[in-house]
């Protein structure tokens, strides 16, 4: 997300956007009140990801509670890209977006999250019957953060997000982060002193194919 769109969004959940004018809202994210139209492009690409409704040229934060009301349909927030062989794409706390998928699809409605994969070291992965390819919706369950031997995680490794399958070593107490593909992709070691430097953001509970 631009570093821009995101200030927006902090202002939208301190302040009624729609009480404000571009200039206003220019003000408020540093901009300056210079610049309406570039305050607008950014506006309206945080409409399009699903984060902000524009009625009548006023702006609104969405609430996924009210969405799902009307459309019957659960919005699942996107916290951006996990990569899926070495840990390179940084986390993010800010929601990129919402997946809007059908109630029936989700065995556990809350406390889900989407990453999208990037990288095809989990290609031969299997979560229920689907694999996970590079551009795929992750599903996350943000309550599972205690892995057992053989489960799919979301690692958050020096800040960078990473798909892999996890298993831990109690006798030499290492945890091992392997990947399974078509291709060969060395796995990853994480030693019980160095724990401050990895967590388990949760566990692989779906994917949906891109």
């Amino acid at each position: 997300m631009h570093e821009l769109q995101k200030k927006l969004m902090n202002l939208a959940n301190k302040k009624n956007l729609s009480e404000l004018t571009l200039r206003d809202i220019g003000e408020g994210v540093g901009l300056g009140r210079e610049k309406p139209q570039i305050i607008k492009h950014h506006l309206q690409q945080l409409v399009k990801r699903g984060l902000l409704k524009n009625k009548d040229g006023k702006y609104f934060l969405i609430s996924p509670q009210e969405e799902n009301k009307k459309s019957g349909l659960i919005s699942l927030p996107i916290y951006g890209m996990a990569n899926c062989g070495e840990a390179l794409s940084l986390a993010e706390d800010q929601v990129q977006g919402y997946l809007k998928v059908s109630p029936s699809i989700l065995k556990k409605k809350k406390n889900i999250f989407v990453v999208r994969a990037k990288g095809n070291s989990m290609n031969k992965t299997l979560i229920g019957r689907e694999n996970i390819d590079d551009g795929d919706y992750v599903l996350i369950d943000a309550e599972s953060k205690n892995p057992e031997n053989g489960d799919c995680v979301l690692s958050i490794i020096d800040g960078a997000a990473n798909i892999k399958r996890f298993r831990k070593d109690q006798d030499r107490g290492l945890i091992m982060l392997l990947s399974e593909s078509t291709s060969n992709y060395e796995p990853i070691y994480i030693h019980q002193d160095d724990v401050e430097s990895y967590s388990v953001a949760g566990k692989v509970v779906g994917v949906l194919k891109n």
